[in-house]
């Protein structure tokens, strides 16, 4: 089922124009994002070690704002393929999983082929995944309280909204008849029921610019899930 799955997203990929790729920006980072590989070009075994060797460099361009959700992979510079969420990239050694959700990025990883450890591309200093990652590695603290508090804000408003959906539902006409009516135990004035709701549109923004993802708190249940 994953080669099946792997194939099918390799197939939602068309092939590049030979563009070349556009260093990012500051003005950039409020619709694009992109990422970069750097893998070897051979494992280096007849220069020994300790022999610096050859790499190929790969780049991931998102657009944001394209109707489709759309990135392009860029191969030494140049544009060898375009891709819908979610798409398999095909490099060496490998494929890079791409895929979005409700509010950013929730996959951009190299898997390869023979099994080995994935990882995640490296996201460019520029743009807003790369400034994450950069706060993150002077702030590793700070940045383990902001993950911390998404996840917080997430399941606070996931049970607060769930119970509050409960009772409405309940309410319709049909429902009372059989089941009753449900009354929440938790209900919120309407300016708190905003305020969790732009903390929580934040806290999943928060982990869309991590890659961090689960089908329940960040919702779009689907390909690498």
């Amino acid at each position: 089922m994953k080669e099946w799955g792997k194939r099918r997203r390799q197939r939602k990929v068309r092939p590049g124009d030979g563009r070349a790729f556009v260093p990012m920006q500051w003005w950039h980072v409020l619709h694009r994002s992109a990422f970069h590989l750097e893998l070897p070009v051979s494992d280096g075994a007849a220069g020994g070690p300790d022999e610096a060797r050859p790499t190929v460099d790969y780049q991931v361009d998102v657009d944001h704002f394209s109707a489709e959700f759309e990135a392009s992979l860029y191969r030494e510079g140049r544009q060898v393929g375009v891709g819908a969420s979610p798409a398999a990239f095909s490099v060496r050694g490998g494929v890079v999983e791409f895929a979005a959700s409700l509010y950013g990025l929730k996959r951009m990883h190299y898997v390869p082929d023979d099994g080995g450890p994935t990882r995640m591309l490296e996201p460019d200093p520029r743009s807003m995944e790369g400034l994450r990652a950069e706060f993150d590695r002077r702030r590793p603290r700070a940045s383990r309280a902001v993950g911390w508090a998404a996840v917080v804000i997430l399941v606070v408003g996931l049970v607060v909204g769930g119970l509050q959906l409960a009772e409405v539902v309940s309410r319709w006409d049909v429902v009372p008849e059989s089941w009753g009516v449900f009354i929440s135990p938790v209900t919120l004035p309407g300016w708190a029921n905003v305020t969790l709701t732009v903390a929580a549109v934040g806290a999943a923004l928060e982990r869309a610019l991590t890659l961090r993802h689960h089908w329940l708190l960040d919702g779009g249940l689907g390909d690498f899930d």
